[in-house]
């Protein structure tokens, strides 16, 4: 055998054979990734999918896969960069302090979580030292959130800071000149249908710059009369 692989080696071959173990677990092959996206249809099977998911390196000094939060019946779909410390702790998204500055924007134009907004993220698990996500990370996490939009299928998505719409929109404008604009967002799965989309600051963003706060109560604002939104959080524009 010995005599074999000198042989072969000797002719230029390297790569039959390696000494570090094989990865062939099932969930890491991108393939099968989307053919279980294919084939998930309710929130309970994504959830299950995204647990079960070993292809992010986050995953593996994450204490928690942070999934979402809010009413998935909502007609509003916040999503978010990546989760902190808080988020990774508890298993919420939004969830320290930024999430309470959320929570008290968004309550503004008459929407909570329990009643009328679902919130997620672009990646489900923490990035060490709060980093940004690398874009691979992102990469990875992205089939699972396209299908997480075509399962919600709310009528407004929100992005929440840079990382959600270099993520979605794939674009890497800032948020200062994306603020008030709306964009049409669709994927694969949502078989041709296009969903209003739009760009806030991240609320990290305003705790540690406040005085642009009430720029953000103004977009608010204005994503409420554009898109018609009512107390309940329908939306009839």
């Amino acid at each position: 055998m010995q005599s074999k692989i000198k042989l072969y080696k000797d002719l230029g071959i390297k790569d039959f054979y390696n000494s570090e173990p094989i990865n062939r677990t099932i969930k890491n092959n991108k393939e099968v990734v989307k053919s279980e996206l294919d084939l998930c249809n309710s929130l309970d099977e994504l959830k299950k999918l995204v647990e079960g998911f070993d292809g992010c390196d986050l995953k593996k000094s994450a204490q928690n896969t942070v999934f979402a939060d809010g009413n998935p019946n909502a007609k509003i779909m916040f999503i978010g960069e990546a989760p902190g410390a808080n988020e990774d702790e508890q298993g919420i998204p939004f969830c320290g302090q930024s999430g309470k500055l959320l929570d008290n924007i968004i309550a503004a134009i008459g929407l909570t979580r329990e009643k009328n907004a679902y919130i997620t993220n672009t990646v489900f698990w923490r990035p060490p030292a709060n980093r940004k996500p690398t874009d691979e990370e992102i990469k990875l996490c992205r089939p699972f959130v396209k299908k997480h939009i075509a399962i919600i299928n709310p009528k407004l998505i929100v992005l929440v800071g840079s990382t959600a719409v270099e993520s979605l929109l794939e674009i890497e404008t800032p948020i200062t000149k994306l603020r008030g604009k709306y964009f049409d967002y669709t994927n694969e799965y949502l078989d041709g249908q296009t969903i209003r989309t739009t760009a806030i600051f991240h609320p990290s963003y305003l705790l540690r710059q406040p005085s642009h706060k009430k720029t953000m109560w103004f977009d608010l604002l204005k994503i409420k009369y554009d898109c018609q939104i009512d107390s309940d959080g329908n939306i009839f524009n």
